[in-house]
């Protein structure tokens, strides 16, 4: 599957019209769809790929296609004569929306339905395999009528149940004799069975009837519906032929007839009081054309995620529902290089991003490292071997990633950016975590390369090593920009260096300095430095001074130009400092006083709707509860507020946004969405689904084990052979034990109490404890 459009902008959390697919050395990657009416121009193009790029598809933007006659009079167009009109504009299909479906995952195969089971060919409905929907239509009669829908619902991430009943024609009972369950599973198996509890033998026909265009998830996400295909009689079953494809069903027990013009297969049944009748259905994808590069994998049937299976003992019972079915979740989205199959990570998220997006993958992985560092190693590795390297159109080593839409305020971001200077910190925390030794030095090359993209945005090296930071730079004042971007497209057009940028490049300087110290690179000092003054430039540019005691500023346009918008996801990264030596935390970009006031910013209602921590400021004239970056809830960036409030001391705040997060995951039962409406929070009515939103979603999964373990406190330097325990002194989650943690590679247990006091239960022998 290959994009062919040029990159634009797109909402992170709304679909697009290309996918992060394969496409060789120099091809392009991140495409996009067209943006809406409200989204600034793109700043950069999406860097190119150094190797195949997993990855199925990114779903089409929510809004309509840029009107270049906005503000014109109404039905003008220009050069009309009075009393002239435009011609009307062609109707554009509406986007398929997933958050009142069924949606089952077991990367690379998914199944959606509505809550009744039944195919119907519509929407996104269907069963897919490698982003190729496989089956369209399954729709279930029972003597010539459709069950009344009882209950559908998941079991796990990859299997759901559908429950429902058909009344006998004719029976006097006025409760329904028969029960149809469907029992589904992502990877396109199903099975029907049909139970009698009547007194009189159930004699009526069983019709399903069968269909499928084939087409690629990418389109029918974009609102885009092919006609079904002609089928054919097969064994015992149905046939479909495509160019590329070709898709199978097959039943067990046989059908007694077979009406392939209708795709009709059924079976004459008699059911006898108290019995039951069931067949297997199995859909299969058979390729016709090989791709080029071979799609990516699953982690194959039996094999155990790359993660310890925790216990988690908690007063508050929502903790211990979260905890697993995030796992469960996060289990269905791995996926794996065909020729790599050992180098597992996560897919962004289901529907719409469901492949190998770079950011995400390496936020799902650091999020999971109190588990382990398998998913960490396995999703580095995978990104090393896309880095950008050598010579090329994009800068030395860039990893890829798609364009952003930043909001209403903002101009959109390459994800290349937050990826490469994110892999620096992911690899960092890894070896703190005890990733072992002789595989972080196989990636520090990796690393050296990514800190050589970011020496190339900020200027360059002087003649003593020194950063020539200040006069080189490609930001105001030699902050850091977009990665992705050539020199001399920095020099023709200039961007506004963000304030989330500025805190992952200055935790990315400091991680690596680590690492080229630890490793016996040079440069350790150099990156020491330069972290210092941009801390010092920032604190003194970026800080804008209010009634309200101040605030950061999202962006720098320019010198004494900060760009004012009330955007927390941008500030929660100003709270996520990074692991350092002996299980402190770095310095970070605020002093105490400003850091203090943006604690106090974060948890008042402007932000906190209650469910969690809107991306926009409600005061703001640009505020859309729905809006992804605009208003909005996501999820692992509350977290991320919860974790680094807690960590900087502001308990108090950190507690409210917890309690709103852990809320809304008891109405999601303990499978958290990508994000939600930032709605302000109404007693007895839950948080309001987004539509656009992956769920489930890889970092949403990841960032509840996270919530959980950062306010159990457990910070390792394995290294080091220490491990420093500090949990949250306020207990907010009441009495927590958790086993099943993996700090140096070995069984890590703790137990917090309810006045915030931890005991380590289990650890490896080799640590050095330490506790408040």
């Amino acid at each position: 599957m290959t994009a062919t459009r040029p990159p634009q902008e797109v909402p992170e959390g709304a679909p697009s019209t290309a996918f992060n697919g394969p496409t060789g050395p120099t091809g392009p990657t991140g495409l996009i769809g067209p943006a809406g009416p409200a989204a600034p121009p793109p700043v950069s193009k999406a860097p190119p790929m150094s190797g195949p790029m997993s990855g199925f598809l990114s779903g089409p933007p929510l809004t309509p296609p840029f009107n270049p006659h906005a503000g014109a009079q109404p039905g003008a167009h220009p050069g009309a004569q009075p009393g002239q009109h435009r011609p009307p504009a062609p109707v554009r299909p509406q986007p398929a929306a997933a958050h009142g479906e069924v949606l089952c995952v077991n990367a690379p195969a998914m199944a959606v339905s509505g809550p009744d089971g039944q195919l119907r060919g519509q929407h996104l409905d269907g069963f897919y395999r490698s982003g190729v929907r496989t089956l369209a239509r399954m729709e279930l009669r029972l003597g010539g009528i459709e069950p009344l829908s009882l209950q559908g619902t998941l079991t796990s991430a990859a299997e759901a149940r559908f429950v429902g009943a058909v009344r006998v024609p004719g029976d006097p009972d006025p409760d329904p004799a028969l029960t149809v369950e469907r029992l589904r599973h992502a990877d396109g198996v199903e099975t029907v069975t049909v139970r009698n509890t009547g007194g009189r033998p159930a004699r009526l026909p069983l019709e399903i009837t069968f269909g499928t265009d084939l087409g690629r998830l990418a389109d029918i996400a974009a609102g885009q519906r092919s006609a079904d295909l002609p089928g054919q009689v097969q064994s015992s079953g149905l046939r479909w032929a495509g160019p590329h494809h070709s898709a199978t069903v097959a039943a067990r027990p046989s059908p007694h007839a077979v009406l392939a013009g209708a795709g009709v297969l059924r079976w004459d049944l008699e059911v006898q009081p108290g019995a039951r009748w069931s067949v297997e259905l199995r859909t299969e994808l058979e390729v016709v054309t090989p791709a080029a590069v071979r799609p990516p994998t699953g982690r194959g049937q039996g094999v155990a995620p790359p993660w310890s299976t925790p216990e988690v003992r908690c007063d508050d019972s929502r903790v211990e529902l979260l905890v697993p079915r995030s796992l469960d979740t996060l289990g269905g989205l791995l996926l794996a290089d065909a020729d790599r199959p050992t180098d597992l990570y996560a897919a962004s998220g289901v529907p719409w991003r469901f492949g190998l997006t770079s950011a995400d993958a390496l936020w799902a992985a650091r999020l999971m490292l109190p588990l382990g560092t398998r998913l960490a190693a396995g999703t580095l590795r995978a990104l090393a071997r896309r880095q950008q390297v050598g010579g090329g159109a994009r800068p030395e080593g860039l990893i890829p990633g798609a364009l952003r839409h930043a909001g209403p305020e903002l101009p959109p971001s390459c994800t290349a950016t937050e990826a490469t200077l994110l892999f620096v910190t992911v690899l960092a925390e890894a070896w703190r975590w005890g990733m072992p030794g002789h595989e972080v030095a196989e990636l520090i090359p990796a690393v050296e390369r990514a800190l050589a993209a970011l020496r190339a945005n900020v200027g360059g090296v002087g003649s003593t090593g020194d950063f020539a930071d200040s006069a080189g730079g490609s930001g105001p004042d030699g902050f850091v920009t977009d990665l992705g971007r050539t020199s001399e497209e920095r020099s023709a057009r200039p961007v506004p260096a963000r304030c989330e940028v500025q805190a992952q490049a200055h935790r990315a300087a400091l991680h690596g300095a680590e690492l080229l110290e630890a490793f016996g690179r040079p440069g350790a000092e150099e990156w020491r430095g330069w972290a210092a003054r941009l801390a010092t430039r920032f604190r003194e540019q970026f800080w804008i001074d209010d009634l309200s005691g101040g605030r950061p500023a999202a962006a720098l346009a320019g010198p004494g130009r900060p760009l004012p918008a009330l955007a927390s996801s941008s500030f929660v990264h100003l709270l996520d400092l990074g692991l350092a030596a002996d299980g402190a935390h770095h310095q970070g970009l605020l002093d105490r006083e400003q850091t203090r006031v943006l604690a106090q910013r974060l948890a008042a209602p402007e932000f906190d709707c209650g469910w969690g921590l809107r991306t926009l400021s409600a005061k703001s004239p640009r505020f859309n509860p729905i809006g992804h970056r605009s208003g909005a809830v996501r999820v692992h960036e509350t977290t991320l507020a919860v974790a680094g409030l807690a960590g900087a001391g502001f308990e108090r705040e950190a507690g409210a946004l917890l309690a709103g997060l852990l809320d809304a995951s008891a109405h999601f039962e303990g499978r958290l969405p990508e994000m939600y409406a930032g709605e302000q929070r109404v007693t007895g009515c839950p948080p309001v689904p987004h539509p656009a939103a992956c769920r489930p979603a890889a970092v949403s999964s990841a960032a509840a084990i996270q919530l959980v373990t950062a306010l159990a406190g457990v910070r390792p330097d394995v290294p080091a052979s220490r491990v420093l325990v500090r949990p949250a002194s306020t207990a907010p989650l009441g009495e927590l034990e958790l086993t099943g943690l993996r700090v140096a590679g070995e069984p890590f247990s703790v137990r917090v109490s309810r006045i915030g006091v931890a005991v380590v239960e289990e650890a490896s022998p080799e640590l050095q404890l330490g506790a408040r």
